[in-house]
């Protein structure tokens, strides 16, 4: 759908780094984290949490009180006098709260919304779901995290297998996917240069790891953690996963942990919350996408072509893309059917290559997108990414920069 009165302040969002999971976000409860980043990020920008009306929550891994959701989020982060709901759906879940958020400023609803998402990959939870009718009255259960990766219960397949699909269906070789890993991977350094000038635009850092006191700084972490170092010749002596496939450990992202937030709000209150009276973002559109059974990647592509249709512009009309990436293979399908090259994409990094803590994961790369748009002047801006169940979400923004 379109949108014409929805607005992000520049600067108005934040990212923690992503750290691999099992790495040293592993132990931190998802939510009481990210209400300590948020709480950080409103008092370092002299935020008023009075002045939002609701709060969005993105996360898809159960936590311990996580039924609490957005009240309690809330509430640990200062603005107790406000709610709202709890989204999960999946790697669409940070693309989904920013539209939701959207159509809430739209619609006059609220004026002021802030989005949060947190997960953490790591340490997810086993869970026991009652069953009387099984065999002996025994339970069912699942691992939420792996299970989840491992098996679609209505396509009845892992999610390599549908990159595996995608790849096989359009002849997508392992050469192509090790040749785009190494660009992707090449592109992600560049947001290191400079003393990592450009993650400092959005990244809270340095976060402490303390013990569970409080007292002990057991780690501190100043940018992503667990990035694979990678080049060509590497990559090609990486076999594949599954036999006779073609995608390998090195062309596929990891499992993360971390947290993202962004405001969303009038036109007027973005201007007021800007950290530069020169540039307004404006929230565009957004589209959805499903492809055929077990062919996830695929689902990119519609749901990409529905939000520049909505938004009235072409591929052409871009000027910055970002892809949720979680195989080689959906970048390389992607770039083949909407006639781009591998190069006009992604830039200073995406999730195939700084991991994936599912909720967030999205909402950085909006937040990357609108970032690298102002670098380049202003213009439209495309975020699209796959989802489980074979969908894709996609929004555009544009950024005006005086």
């Amino acid at each position: 759908m379109p949108f014409n009165n929805s607005y992000i302040p520049y600067g108005g969002y934040w990212s923690t780094p992503f750290c691999r999971w099992q790495g040293s976000f592993s132990n931190l409860h998802a939510i009481k984290f990210a209400a300590e980043t948020g709480r950080r990020f409103l008092n370092e920008n002299n935020i008023d949490s009075k002045v939002f009306d609701e709060l969005i929550l993105g996360t898809t891994v159960p936590q311990l009180s996580a039924f609490y959701g957005g009240p309690w989020l809330a509430g640990m982060m200062g603005a107790g006098h406000m709610t709202g709901p709890i989204i999960s759906q999946a790697c669409a879940t940070g693309a989904k709260c920013v539209t939701l958020a959207a159509q809430a400023v739209e619609t006059g609803v609220h004026k002021n919304v802030i989005t949060i998402c947190a997960d953490r990959c790591s340490n997810g939870p086993h869970l026991v779901y009652p069953n009387p009718q099984a065999p002996g009255g025994t339970a069912d259960k699942e691992s939420w995290v792996l299970d989840n990766f491992g098996n679609d219960p209505y396509a009845r397949n892992a999610m390599i297998e549908t990159a595996e699909n995608v790849a096989s269906d359009t002849g997508i070789t392992k050469e192509e996917q090790d040749e785009l890993t190494v660009m992707r991977y090449e592109q992600y350094r560049d947001s290191l240069k400079n003393d990592r000038e450009f993650q400092k635009k959005y990244m809270i850092s340095p976060i402490e790891i303390k013990d569970k006191r409080g007292r002990k700084i057991l780690a501190t972490i100043e940018g992503d953690e667990g990035i694979f170092p990678t080049s060509l010749d590497g990559l090609k002596k990486l076999r594949p996963v599954m036999p006779d496939g073609t995608v390998s450990f090195g062309t596929q992202t990891f499992p993360a942990d971390g947290n993202c937030g962004m405001i969303v709000t009038t036109k007027d209150r973005a201007a007021e919350l800007s950290t530069r009276e020169d540039i307004e973002i404006r929230v565009v559109s957004f589209g959805g996408g499903r492809a055929e059974k077990g062919y996830m990647a695929k689902a990119i592509v519609p749901a990409a072509k529905r939000a520049l249709m909505e938004a009235d512009i072409s591929i052409v009309d871009l000027t910055a893309i970002k892809t949720h990436n979680p195989f080689a293979v959906n970048d390389v399908y992607f770039c083949r059917e909407m006639d781009i090259d591998w190069k006009d994409m992604n830039n200073f990094g995406s999730s195939l290559i700084y991991g994936h803590p599912q909720g967030p994961t999205g909402a950085r790369l909006i937040i990357e997108l609108i970032e690298e748009l102002v670098i380049k002047g202003g213009g439209y801006g495309l975020f699209d990414g796959c989802a489980a169940g074979d969908t894709a979400a996609a929004v555009v923004l544009e950024a005006n920069v005086d």
